[in-house]
Protein backbone atom coordinates (compact mmCIF):
# COMPACT_ATOMS: atom_id res chain seq x y z
CA UNK A 1 0.00 0.00 0.00
CA UNK A 2 1.42 2.92 -0.72
CA UNK A 3 0.02 6.71 -0.38
CA UNK A 4 -1.14 8.08 -3.34
CA UNK A 5 -2.03 11.44 -3.78
CA UNK A 6 -0.06 12.36 -0.81
CA UNK A 7 0.75 16.23 -1.34
CA UNK A 8 -2.61 17.18 -2.27
CA UNK A 9 -4.56 14.93 0.46
CA UNK A 10 -1.48 16.29 3.17
CA UNK A 11 -2.16 19.94 1.96
CA UNK A 12 -5.93 19.21 2.91
CA UNK A 13 -5.63 17.27 5.93
CA UNK A 14 -2.17 18.78 8.16
CA UNK A 15 1.22 17.17 8.67
CA UNK A 16 2.19 16.72 12.08
CA UNK A 17 6.30 15.97 10.49
CA UNK A 18 9.52 14.48 12.30
CA UNK A 19 13.04 16.11 10.98
CA UNK A 20 10.84 18.65 8.89
CA UNK A 21 8.72 22.15 10.14
CA UNK A 22 5.74 20.62 12.36
CA UNK A 23 2.30 21.87 12.05
CA UNK A 24 1.03 22.16 15.25
CA UNK A 25 -2.20 21.84 16.40
CA UNK A 26 -4.33 25.22 17.70
CA UNK A 27 -5.75 25.84 20.29
CA UNK A 28 -9.42 25.06 19.75
CA UNK A 29 -8.52 21.72 17.13
CA UNK A 30 -9.82 18.64 17.99
CA UNK A 31 -8.33 16.07 20.17
CA UNK A 32 -7.63 12.58 18.88
CA UNK A 33 -8.30 9.70 20.79
CA UNK A 34 -4.73 7.74 19.89
CA UNK A 35 -3.76 4.34 20.99
CA UNK A 36 -0.58 2.48 20.09
CA UNK A 37 -0.18 -1.35 19.41
CA UNK A 38 3.74 -2.35 19.47
CA UNK A 39 5.32 -0.36 22.42
CA UNK A 40 8.80 -1.09 21.51
CA UNK A 41 11.46 1.89 20.59
CA UNK A 42 10.46 2.70 16.99
CA UNK A 43 6.27 2.26 18.24
CA UNK A 44 7.67 5.24 20.78
CA UNK A 45 9.26 7.25 18.44
CA UNK A 46 5.76 7.71 16.10
CA UNK A 47 4.25 7.87 19.19
CA UNK A 48 6.63 10.87 20.79
CA UNK A 49 5.98 12.67 17.38
CA UNK A 50 1.80 12.05 17.49
CA UNK A 51 2.22 13.26 20.87
CA UNK A 52 4.47 16.11 20.07
CA UNK A 53 1.96 17.98 17.57
CA UNK A 54 -0.84 18.29 20.51
CA UNK A 55 -3.97 17.49 19.58
CA UNK A 56 -3.43 14.12 20.78
CA UNK A 57 -4.52 12.13 23.39
CA UNK A 58 -3.22 9.21 23.98
CA UNK A 59 -5.88 6.56 25.84
CA UNK A 60 -4.25 2.98 25.59
CA UNK A 61 -1.09 1.26 24.79
CA UNK A 62 -0.82 -2.65 23.59
CA UNK A 63 2.00 -4.70 23.88
CA UNK A 64 2.80 -8.99 24.44
CA UNK A 65 5.93 -7.50 26.54
CA UNK A 66 5.28 -6.49 30.08
CA UNK A 67 8.35 -4.18 30.05
CA UNK A 68 7.69 -2.53 26.93
CA UNK A 69 4.47 -1.89 28.16
CA UNK A 70 5.17 -0.04 31.29
CA UNK A 71 7.87 1.65 29.85
CA UNK A 72 5.85 3.22 27.42
CA UNK A 73 2.75 4.01 29.76
CA UNK A 74 5.77 5.79 32.05
CA UNK A 75 6.81 7.69 29.08
CA UNK A 76 3.57 9.01 28.16
CA UNK A 77 2.31 9.83 31.61
CA UNK A 78 5.86 11.62 31.92
CA UNK A 79 5.48 14.14 28.79
CA UNK A 80 1.51 14.83 29.13
CA UNK A 81 -1.42 14.60 31.02
CA UNK A 82 -2.43 11.45 30.05
CA UNK A 83 -2.91 8.17 31.96
CA UNK A 84 -2.82 5.70 29.00
CA UNK A 85 -4.27 2.35 29.89
CA UNK A 86 -1.97 -1.05 29.07
CA UNK A 87 -3.33 -4.19 27.22
CA UNK A 88 -1.03 -7.16 26.39
CA UNK A 89 -4.45 -8.28 23.80
CA UNK A 90 -4.86 -5.83 21.43
CA UNK A 91 -8.46 -7.27 20.76
CA UNK A 92 -9.15 -6.21 24.42
CA UNK A 93 -8.27 -2.71 23.72
CA UNK A 94 -10.77 -1.75 20.97
CA UNK A 95 -13.50 -3.67 22.79
CA UNK A 96 -12.79 -1.20 25.63
CA UNK A 97 -11.33 2.18 24.25
CA UNK A 98 -12.85 4.33 21.84
CA UNK A 99 -9.98 5.18 19.39
CA UNK A 100 -9.93 7.42 16.64
CA UNK A 101 -5.95 6.65 15.85
CA UNK A 102 -4.23 3.72 16.05
CA UNK A 103 -0.78 3.30 15.30
CA UNK A 104 0.58 -0.31 14.61
CA UNK A 105 4.04 -0.75 15.30
CA UNK A 106 4.42 -4.34 15.61
CA UNK A 107 6.44 -7.21 13.76
CA UNK A 108 5.17 -7.42 10.35
CA UNK A 109 3.18 -10.63 10.30
CA UNK A 110 0.75 -8.78 12.89
CA UNK A 111 0.40 -5.38 10.64
CA UNK A 112 -3.08 -7.17 9.23
CA UNK A 113 -4.92 -8.05 11.64
CA UNK A 114 -3.72 -4.92 13.90
CA UNK A 115 -4.96 -2.74 11.53
CA UNK A 116 -8.19 -4.38 9.78
CA UNK A 117 -9.11 -4.79 14.06
CA UNK A 118 -8.44 -0.78 13.99
CA UNK A 119 -10.50 -0.25 10.85
CA UNK A 120 -13.47 -1.72 11.92
CA UNK A 121 -13.42 -0.68 14.89
CA UNK A 122 -13.86 3.08 13.51
CA UNK A 123 -10.06 4.25 13.84
CA UNK A 124 -7.85 5.64 11.26
CA UNK A 125 -4.53 3.80 11.01
CA UNK A 126 -0.80 4.82 11.14
CA UNK A 127 0.87 1.37 9.89
CA UNK A 128 4.66 1.37 10.03
CA UNK A 129 6.47 -0.24 6.83
CA UNK A 130 5.76 -2.86 5.37
CA UNK A 131 1.94 -2.55 5.04
CA UNK A 132 1.96 -6.78 5.49
CA UNK A 133 3.44 -9.94 5.71
CA UNK A 134 2.35 -10.97 1.87
CA UNK A 135 0.72 -9.28 -1.15
CA UNK A 136 -2.55 -10.66 0.05
CA UNK A 137 -2.21 -9.25 3.57
CA UNK A 138 -1.86 -5.48 2.02
CA UNK A 139 -5.25 -6.04 -0.48
CA UNK A 140 -6.83 -6.93 2.60
CA UNK A 141 -5.88 -4.25 4.35
CA UNK A 142 -6.69 -1.81 1.28
CA UNK A 143 -10.46 -4.13 0.95
CA UNK A 144 -11.23 -2.94 4.99
CA UNK A 145 -10.23 0.31 5.00
CA UNK A 146 -11.76 0.95 1.19
CA UNK A 147 -15.40 -0.44 2.92
CA UNK A 148 -15.26 1.70 6.35
CA UNK A 149 -13.52 4.37 4.55
CA UNK A 150 -11.01 5.15 6.77
CA UNK A 151 -7.56 6.45 5.99
CA UNK A 152 -4.10 4.14 6.10
CA UNK A 153 -1.03 5.41 5.81
CA UNK A 154 2.20 3.79 5.80
CA UNK A 155 5.84 4.96 7.60
CA UNK A 156 7.41 5.58 4.87
CA UNK A 157 9.03 8.40 6.45
CA UNK A 158 11.90 9.09 3.07
CA UNK A 159 8.87 10.60 1.37
CA UNK A 160 9.85 13.33 3.61
CA UNK A 161 13.38 14.02 4.44
CA UNK A 162 14.80 17.61 3.03
CA UNK A 163 17.29 15.06 0.61
CA UNK A 164 14.31 13.37 -0.76
CA UNK A 165 11.99 15.56 -1.50
CA UNK A 166 14.98 17.87 -2.74
CA UNK A 167 16.33 14.87 -5.09
CA UNK A 168 13.07 13.69 -5.95
CA UNK A 169 12.35 17.50 -7.60
CA UNK A 170 16.40 16.99 -9.55
CA UNK A 171 14.66 14.05 -10.85
CA UNK A 172 11.68 15.15 -11.85
CA UNK A 173 13.05 18.31 -13.56
CA UNK A 174 14.61 16.27 -15.80
CA UNK A 175 18.15 16.66 -15.20
CA UNK A 176 19.42 12.85 -15.31
CA UNK A 177 17.52 12.69 -18.75
CA UNK A 178 15.39 9.92 -19.89
CA UNK A 179 16.18 6.96 -17.25
CA UNK A 180 15.85 3.04 -18.26
CA UNK A 181 16.90 1.54 -15.25
CA UNK A 182 17.30 1.90 -11.60
CA UNK A 183 19.48 0.14 -9.18
CA UNK A 184 18.53 -0.41 -5.78
CA UNK A 185 21.43 -1.95 -3.29
CA UNK A 186 21.85 -2.26 0.68
CA UNK A 187 25.79 -3.98 1.00
CA UNK A 188 26.96 -4.71 4.50
CA UNK A 189 29.04 -6.74 6.33
CA UNK A 190 28.64 -10.36 7.94
CA UNK A 191 29.99 -14.04 8.05
CA UNK A 192 28.58 -17.22 8.26
CA UNK A 193 26.36 -17.50 11.28
CA UNK A 194 26.59 -20.34 13.95
CA UNK A 195 23.21 -20.85 15.83
CA UNK A 196 22.38 -19.55 18.99
CA UNK A 197 20.47 -21.98 22.05
CA UNK A 198 16.70 -21.22 22.55
CA UNK A 199 15.99 -20.19 26.23
CA UNK A 200 13.06 -19.92 28.65
CA UNK A 201 10.26 -17.20 27.81
CA UNK A 202 11.01 -14.09 29.58
CA UNK A 203 8.32 -13.61 32.43
CA UNK A 204 7.26 -10.50 31.32
CA UNK A 205 6.47 -11.77 27.53
CA UNK A 206 3.55 -13.77 25.70
CA UNK A 207 5.23 -15.58 23.46
CA UNK A 208 2.14 -17.07 22.22
CA UNK A 209 0.69 -13.84 21.41
CA UNK A 210 4.33 -12.86 19.80
CA UNK A 211 3.92 -15.46 17.59
CA UNK A 212 -0.07 -15.29 16.84
CA UNK A 213 -0.85 -16.08 13.27
CA UNK A 214 2.46 -17.12 12.57
CA UNK A 215 3.81 -20.98 14.07
CA UNK A 216 4.68 -21.28 17.14
CA UNK A 217 8.58 -21.84 17.05
CA UNK A 218 11.06 -22.24 20.59
CA UNK A 219 12.04 -19.24 22.13
CA UNK A 220 15.51 -17.15 20.85
CA UNK A 221 16.65 -13.74 21.89
CA UNK A 222 17.63 -13.77 18.04
CA UNK A 223 13.95 -13.06 17.58
CA UNK A 224 13.05 -10.54 20.47
CA UNK A 225 13.50 -8.09 20.36
CA UNK A 226 14.38 -6.59 17.64
CA UNK A 227 15.38 -9.29 15.46
CA UNK A 228 12.27 -10.72 13.86
CA UNK A 229 13.07 -9.20 10.40
CA UNK A 230 15.52 -11.93 9.63
CA UNK A 231 12.80 -14.62 10.37
CA UNK A 232 10.41 -15.40 7.61
CA UNK A 233 7.73 -16.36 9.90
CA UNK A 234 7.72 -13.03 10.79
CA UNK A 235 8.89 -10.45 8.29
CA UNK A 236 10.51 -10.52 4.71
CA UNK A 237 14.52 -9.72 5.57
CA UNK A 238 16.28 -7.19 4.24
CA UNK A 239 13.96 -6.74 1.27
CA UNK A 240 11.19 -6.41 3.31
CA UNK A 241 12.84 -3.96 5.55
CA UNK A 242 15.14 -2.39 3.68
CA UNK A 243 13.49 -2.86 0.49
CA UNK A 244 10.20 -1.36 0.67
CA UNK A 245 12.04 2.29 1.35
CA UNK A 246 13.59 2.24 -2.05
CA UNK A 247 11.49 0.53 -4.00
CA UNK A 248 9.30 3.40 -2.55
CA UNK A 249 11.82 5.77 -4.07
CA UNK A 250 11.23 4.74 -7.76
CA UNK A 251 7.21 4.62 -7.57
CA UNK A 252 7.29 8.08 -5.89
CA UNK A 253 9.59 8.93 -8.92
CA UNK A 254 7.93 6.58 -11.56
CA UNK A 255 4.23 7.19 -10.76
CA UNK A 256 3.77 3.79 -11.72
CA UNK A 257 1.60 1.70 -8.95
CA UNK A 258 3.38 -1.94 -10.08
CA UNK A 259 5.81 -4.03 -12.06
CA UNK A 260 4.60 -6.24 -14.90
CA UNK A 261 6.80 -9.09 -13.72
CA UNK A 262 9.23 -9.66 -11.21
CA UNK A 263 11.94 -12.66 -10.79
CA UNK A 264 13.88 -12.86 -7.80
CA UNK A 265 16.72 -15.53 -6.54
CA UNK A 266 18.80 -15.44 -3.41
CA UNK A 267 19.78 -17.86 -0.77
CA UNK A 268 22.71 -18.31 2.68
CA UNK A 269 25.69 -18.76 0.77
CA UNK A 270 27.46 -17.41 3.78
CA UNK A 271 25.70 -17.47 6.59
CA UNK A 272 24.66 -21.49 5.59
CA UNK A 273 21.84 -23.45 6.39
CA UNK A 274 18.89 -22.62 8.57
CA UNK A 275 18.69 -24.92 12.37
CA UNK A 276 15.22 -24.93 13.75
CA UNK A 277 14.92 -26.97 16.28
CA UNK A 278 14.38 -27.50 20.16
CA UNK A 279 18.08 -26.63 21.51
CA UNK A 280 18.56 -24.18 19.12
CA UNK A 281 17.98 -22.22 16.49
CA UNK A 282 19.40 -19.37 13.31
CA UNK A 283 17.94 -16.80 11.19
CA UNK A 284 16.49 -17.74 7.93
CA UNK A 285 16.51 -14.89 5.69
CA UNK A 286 18.58 -14.90 2.62
CA UNK A 287 21.84 -13.35 2.82
CA UNK A 288 21.66 -12.78 -0.57
CA UNK A 289 18.82 -11.74 -2.84
CA UNK A 290 18.79 -10.23 -6.46
CA UNK A 291 15.07 -9.04 -7.75
CA UNK A 292 14.38 -7.58 -11.26
CA UNK A 293 11.25 -5.61 -11.98
CA UNK A 294 10.33 -4.78 -14.87
CA UNK A 295 8.15 -2.15 -15.58
CA UNK A 296 6.70 -0.92 -18.39
CA UNK A 297 9.34 0.91 -19.79
CA UNK A 298 12.11 0.84 -17.16
CA UNK A 299 14.16 -1.96 -15.26
CA UNK A 300 14.37 -2.13 -11.76
CA UNK A 301 17.07 -4.45 -9.79
CA UNK A 302 17.38 -4.91 -6.18
CA UNK A 303 20.26 -6.40 -4.57
CA UNK A 304 21.59 -7.20 -1.19
CA UNK A 305 24.41 -9.25 0.38
CA UNK A 306 24.60 -9.26 4.70
CA UNK A 307 28.50 -9.70 3.91
CA UNK A 308 31.04 -7.97 2.02
CA UNK A 309 30.57 -4.13 2.27
CA UNK A 310 31.35 -2.67 -1.18
CA UNK A 311 33.96 -0.21 -0.42
CA UNK A 312 34.82 -0.08 -3.74
CA UNK A 313 31.30 1.92 -4.63
CA UNK A 314 31.21 5.81 -3.05
CA UNK A 315 27.85 4.46 -1.69
CA UNK A 316 26.70 0.94 -0.26
CA UNK A 317 23.12 1.72 0.29
CA UNK A 318 20.34 3.49 -1.99
CA UNK A 319 19.35 4.02 -5.56
CA UNK A 320 20.99 4.88 -8.74
CA UNK A 321 18.86 6.16 -11.72
CA UNK A 322 20.68 5.57 -14.78
CA UNK A 323 19.86 8.12 -17.32
CA UNK A 324 20.73 9.62 -20.86
CA UNK A 325 22.43 12.85 -18.72
CA UNK A 326 24.29 10.47 -16.08
CA UNK A 327 23.70 8.85 -13.10
CA UNK A 328 21.62 10.22 -9.94
CA UNK A 329 22.34 8.33 -6.33
CA UNK A 330 19.83 8.86 -3.57
CA UNK A 331 21.42 7.86 -0.73
CA UNK A 332 20.25 7.29 3.19
CA UNK A 333 22.55 9.58 5.47
CA UNK A 334 24.48 10.60 2.37
CA UNK A 335 22.77 12.90 0.81
CA UNK A 336 21.90 12.49 -3.17
CA UNK A 337 24.80 12.72 -5.90
CA UNK A 338 24.58 13.85 -9.80
CA UNK A 339 27.05 12.26 -11.24
CA UNK A 340 26.61 14.01 -15.43
CA UNK A 341 27.47 11.88 -18.23
CA UNK A 342 30.01 14.84 -19.27
CA UNK A 343 32.19 14.92 -16.41
CA UNK A 344 34.47 17.18 -18.07
CA UNK A 345 32.55 20.24 -18.41
CA UNK A 346 29.95 19.82 -15.55
CA UNK A 347 31.08 18.93 -11.53
CA UNK A 348 29.12 16.23 -9.90
CA UNK A 349 26.06 17.96 -7.76
CA UNK A 350 25.14 16.44 -4.37
CA UNK A 351 23.00 17.76 -1.30
CA UNK A 352 23.61 16.49 2.19
CA UNK A 353 21.22 14.57 4.10
CA UNK A 354 20.30 15.83 7.52
CA UNK A 355 22.24 14.53 10.11
CA UNK A 356 19.41 11.84 11.58
CA UNK A 357 17.14 10.10 9.25
CA UNK A 358 13.36 12.17 9.44
CA UNK A 359 11.18 10.60 11.91
CA UNK A 360 7.79 9.63 10.41
CA UNK A 361 4.91 12.19 9.73
CA UNK A 362 1.42 11.19 10.68
CA UNK A 363 -1.33 13.05 8.30
CA UNK A 364 -4.67 13.87 10.13
CA UNK A 365 -7.40 14.76 11.25
CA UNK A 366 -9.10 11.93 9.98
CA UNK A 367 -11.93 12.26 7.66
CA UNK A 368 -10.34 13.06 4.61
CA UNK A 369 -9.27 9.58 3.20
CA UNK A 370 -6.40 8.76 1.69
CA UNK A 371 -5.98 6.41 -1.14
CA UNK A 372 -3.22 4.01 0.24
Amino acid sequence: MYRRRFVRDAAATGLLLGGAPRIRASAKAKTYRTALIGAGWWGMNILREAMAAGNCEVVALADVDQDALETGVEEVKSLSNNSPRSYVDYRELFDKEQVDIAIVATPDHWHALNSIAAIRHGAHVFVEKPTGHTIGESRAMLDAARAENRTVQVGLHRRIGPHYVSGMKFLHEGHVGKVGMVRIFVHGGGGPEAAKPNSKIPAELDWDMYCGPAPLRPFNRLIHPGGFRNFLDFANGTLGDWGVHWLDQVLWWSGQRAPKHIYSTGGRPIRGPVVLNEKEQTTDAPDTQVATYAFEDLTVTWEHRKYAKNESEKHSIGCYFYGTQGTFHMGWRDGWTFYPADNKNRPAISRSATRRPPLPCLVWPPGNSVEV
